[in-house]
């Protein structure tokens, strides 16, 4: 890692915030994630006029930029088509704003819960997880061409998954550049302490299909969303792999409060993992 360029770390902010951080963010070349097309009440407004205002205040910005997507109440792989239909449209129109403000990443929830006695087993025997894994693709078909369309590529992030295979194994069966992994590292850390993998290894096993992280601390048993340095997470093995890949995902803090943004990109660049 000496020898390469640091990574540099970007953020999730709303566009009430972005006038507060622009010049961190912009002045600084930082990769965004715009957080406001989570929230239905804001997708039922005038999202168009706040993409805008959004757009308008990145102007000159060189990094990266992205949306976390609606997940409010959705579900990616409900049985019910009608429920499938209604999570399709939300996500339609996420990439609609997406498209408006120029972004070109949009997260997308993972729906698998664990279904089995090891956390290193992706799902117990039967048909089960092939069923589920058709739910979500039928789901995610509905979307695929607005997606590409928007030049706006799907990353389908960690909730509650206890390891990667059943999220790396739907995203490799679309065979698609629009459709990549993203890891959320307090979630791993918190599905680590249940006997999964820690975040670094879900970052060498997704391999060249991750595309995007969320960086957030945690002490393993509430998802904190701390600033890096304030948990327990080792963050020193995560950049490790990080700096293995023959690509760089984006790095966004993800932080309870966006006032510890500059405090955790400082506390990083002080141990020489990224700036």
């Amino acid at each position: 890692m000496a020898d390469t360029p640091l990574p540099v770390v970007g953020a999730a902010l709303p566009i009430a915030l972005l006038a507060e951080y622009r010049d961190w963010i912009v002045g600084d070349g930082r990769d965004l994630e715009i957080q406001d097309a989570i929230y239905p009440e804001v997708l039922d407004g005038d999202w168009r006029r706040r993409a805008r205002e959004g757009r308008a205040l990145l102007d000159g910005h060189t990094g990266r930029l992205g949306l976390h997507g609606p997940f409010i109440g959705l579900s990616l792989n409900g049985r019910d088509p009608q429920v499938r239909a209604l999570t399709a449209g939300r996500l339609r129109r996420g990439l609609e704003f997406a498209a408006e403000l120029g972004a070109t990443h949009m997260v997308v929830h993972s729906p698998f819960l664990f279904f089995g006695a090891n956390p290193f087993v992706p799902h117990a025997p039967g048909p089960r997880a092939a069923e589920e894994g058709a739910f979500v693709r039928a789901t995610l078909e509905e979307v695929l061409p607005a997606a590409e369309q928007a030049g706006c590529a799907l990353v389908i992030e960690n909730i509650l998954d206890t390891n990667p295979a059943p999220v790396r194994a739907l995203v490799q069966s679309f065979a698609s550049e629009w459709v990549r992994q993203s890891l959320d590292t307090g979630h791993a850390f918190i599905t680590h302490r249940l006997g999964g993998p820690p975040p670094d290894q879900w970052v060498r096993e997704t391999g060249p299909l991750l595309e995007h992280l969320h960086l957030q601390d945690t002490d393993g048993n509430v998802d904190r969303h701390w600033a890096p340095g304030d948990g327990a997470l080792n963050w020193f093995a995560l950049f490790e792999a990080l700096g293995d890949l023959a690509h760089r995902p984006r790095l966004i803090l993800e932080l309870r409060q966006p006032r510890d943004l500059p405090r955790a990109a400082a506390w990083l660049a002080g141990r020489g993992l990224a700036r």
